[in-house]
């Protein structure tokens, strides 16, 4: 069920490549329900990096993207000034699987894309090569990374999974990609993707206090 696309799929030009699926047809999910522990337990999404909350930041690219952008939270009155719907967890646990389960549920698209709350740095330029590589009967499709590390918050995912993310939130197994096994996954090498995110700062997530300081201190010097 897993396919890896190799450098002649992906062909010299990937702008040259047309997606299966229009933008308009994904809808944009961020992923905001964590609890933010390895940061002293605070709103990870409101943080502030160069004046701006992550969260602003993030809707920037989303919504010149996507038709169609809400969030994926516990609760939603942290979020009711940004004007946009917010996806309630259904299970108790909290866990990025629970928010791409909520965020799944509660979209109108067939497919969406996902990133978490806590990527600054998040480009538009991979976004959209990262669209460009969906098709009507992918479930999932993720960056390949060179390491072998799929990336799976950075990623699309089709509502096709839903019966199999909940089964698995049911068992307490919360590892994303335990249920890749049972969907059709396409693994998109980040070489694709460089050239929309030369640096591939999109995936810098701001975990820890000292993430914190070093994206609030590239966001100071201006770099991004």
């Amino acid at each position: 069920m897993h396919k890896t696309e190799t450098p002649d799929d992906i062909g010299a030009d990937t702008t040259a490549r047309v997606a299966d699926i229009p933008c308009a047809a994904i809808t944009g999910v961020i992923l905001a329900g964590g609890l933010g522990t390895r940061m002293g337990s605070v709103a990870k999404a409101f943080l502030d990096i160069g004046g701006r909350p992550i969260i602003e930041r993030l809707l920037a690219v989303y919504r010149p993207i996507f038709a169609q952008v809400l969030i994926a939270a516990r609760e939603a009155e942290p979020f009711a000034r940004l004007g946009l719907p917010v996806a309630l967890d259904r299970f108790e646990a909290r866990s990025s699987l629970t928010g791409i389960h909520a965020g799944l549920a509660a979209m109108t698209t067939d497919h969406g894309f996902f990133a978490a709350c806590d990527a600054p740095f998040l480009r538009a330029g991979l976004v959209r090569r990262l669209l460009a590589h969906v098709e009507p009967d992918d479930d999932v499709v993720l960056p390949l990374k060179e390491d072998g590390y799929r990336e799976p918050l950075t990623a699309v995912y089709s509502r096709r999974c839903l019966p199999h993310i909940a089964r698995q939130l049911e068992n307490g197994n919360f590892k994303i990609i335990d249920f890749f096994h049972r969907v059709k996954v396409r693994e998109v090498p980040v070489a694709a993707l460089v050239p929309g995110d030369p640096d591939l700062i999109s995936f810098l997530n701001v975990n820890r206090p000292e993430d914190l300081a070093l994206a609030r201190q590239m966001a100071e010097e201006g770099a991004f």
